[in-house]
Formats: C-alpha cells, sequence, structure tokens
C-alpha cells in the first residue's frame, strides 16, 4: 500500500515518513521543493503545495492514505481551500486520513468529516522540539534562558511519538472520527525542562525569570509582533489544563510507552553544546 505524507520536510513530516518506512509501507512524499527533499531511499517524492490545488495533480492517485498538515506555507496560515483539498482526496479514493494540528471546526476537518473516508485529528501539546527553535542558540552562546511562567506545567510530547501515532493510525485504521490529543509522559514546569536539558549537555543553564513586561520587551526585541506577543503571553500564562494534563494516547494507540523529555535531551544534546 502506498501513503502519501505532506509537510514530509518538516520536523513530525519526516519522522511520519520514517515511520511507515520501518512499517513497510510505500511513502510517496509531498513536498514544494522535491530537490532539497533529502529524504530516505526508496521514499516516491513528489512536487506539490496543498496551498495550490493545481499543483496536486496525480497526487493522490493509488494512495490508502494520507497524513496532513492543516496549514500552508512558511507562515503556518490556514489551508485556503480545504473542501477543494478533500474532494481531491475523495475523488481518487483515498480511505484513510490524519491531519496534524486537527481543529473540529477548521474547513479541512469539516469537509472530511462529510465524505466516506476514515479521518482522525491529532492534537499534540507542547513539541519538545521547540525547546531546539527557541534556546539551542541562547544555551550555546550565553548559558542562560530569560523567560517568564517558572512554574508554567507542560505536558511537552516527542515529535517522534506524533509521528508513530499519525503511521499507525493510517497502516491499521479502526481510529475514524477519533480526536487524539498527544502528550509525553509526565508535565514538567520551565525550570525543570531546564534543568533537564542541563544535565543532558553537562552544563549548568541558569534560569532568569522574566516579568510579564520584561518578556514583551524581550519579545519585540526578538522581532516578534504585539499580536504573537500577546497570543505567548496568554497561552504561557494561562494554559489551559489540556496543555499539562498526561493522556495515555501514545501507548493506547501505538502500543509503545511516550518517550520523555529527558531521552529527548539525550538525544539532541549536541546541539545545545558549544
Amino acid at each position: 500500500m502506498t501513503f502519501l505524507v505532506t509537510g514530509a520536510t518538516g520536523t513530525v513530516g519526516r519522522l511520519v515518513v520514517e515511520e511507515l518506512l520501518a512499517a513497510g509501507q510505500q511513502v510517496r512524499a509531498l513536498t514544494r521543493n522535491p530537490a532539497k527533499a533529502d529524504l530516505p531511499e526508496g521514499v516516491e517524492v513528489v512536487a506539490g503545495d496543498l496551498a495550490r490545488l493545481d499543483t496536486l495533480a496525480g497526487v493522490f492517485d493509488g494512495v490508502e492514505g494520507a497524513h496532513f498538515i492543516n496549514f500552508a506555507g512558511d507562515d503556518y496560515q490556514p489551508l485556503p481551500d480545504g473542501a477543494g483539498l478533500v474532494k481531491l482526496v475523495a475523488a481518487a479514493g483515498v480511505r484513510r486520513v490524519t491531519v496534524l494540528g486537527g481543529r473540529a471546526d477548521g474547513e479541512l476537518e469539516q469537509a472530511l468529516a462529510g465524505t466516506d473516508i476514515e479521518w482522525t485529528l491529532l492534537h499534540p501539546v507542547e513539541f519538545m522540539s521547540n525547546t531546539l527553535r527557541w534556546w539551542a542558540h541562547t544555551i550555546r552562546t550565553e548559558g542562560v534562558i530569560k523567560e517568564p511562567f517558572g512554574d508554567r506545567l507542560s505536558a511537552l510530547v516527542h515529535e517522534r511519538d506524533i509521528a508513530a501515532v499519525a503511521a499507525t493510525v493510517l497502516v491499521q485504521g479502526g481510529h475514524d472520527g477519533k480526536t487524539y490529543t498527544l502528550t509525553g509522559p509526565e508535565a514538567i514546569t520551565l525550570r525543570e525542562k531546564i534543568a533537564i536539558l542541563g544535565a543532558a549537555i553537562g552544563r549548568d543553564v541558569r534560569f532568569v525569570e522574566l516579568t510579564v513586561d520584561e518578556a514583551r520587551a524581550k519579545w519585540r526585541g526578538d522581532g516578534m509582533g504585539e499580536e504573537t506577543i500577546e497570543f505567548l503571553v496568554n497561552a504561557l500564562g494561562n494554559t489551559p489544563e489540556v496543555g499539562y494534563t498526561v493522556v495515555p494516547t501514545v501507548r493506547e494507540v501505538t502500543g509503545r510507552d511516550a518517550r520523555g523529555f529527558a531521552q529527548w535531551a539525550a538525544e539532541n544534546a549536541d546541539a545545545f553544546r558549544v
């Protein structure tokens, strides 16, 4: 069987490709720039953009299941024609779909619900991999993290576990109409996260807790817009219960224990070292 992975060069998409290959499946990977995809041997890499339906001719032909992201481009904007995309998928006879970052009220998700396609929405909480994006440079150059809300709890999820759930759902089926929240095995505070990372890299990482106003000023200096800043203040300062409540979804779907942040930190320690 052939499975299509969209966002195949992204943090999770690459791992969905690997998980499907490990399960012995044929994989077709969709990317806007195949020349730079650098995906494993044996993967059929095709060009296309979910935001431009005219680039998707033939992409879904012969596909059993597809893994979707529900945004387009580097600015993470919603797909401009989710309903049109679903029509293409249904017309090609795709049987099963997972949607990463799925929202029950999104156009793509609503359109899927009106078809005979088996669909499953995946809602990861905070990605462990965001630690690389936000902290790697600062830890390498300064050895200090300056953030607000040091006692904020998060049940961070390993990107490999997100991919494993997506691949299992696509290959095995039986998850039609389900919405899955994905977490790691524990909820940890920001302070604990920094301490775990410091232990993994063998270096003391200092934590300076900012006030909300100091955080706003820092983020403005980092080039963030006011809308993004206020989103962060609200999301980090008032993390919803779902963001720090551990759920057993990874184990229930894949049969594997969810990976903890200490394992992630050990795997990625070199990226934080000088």
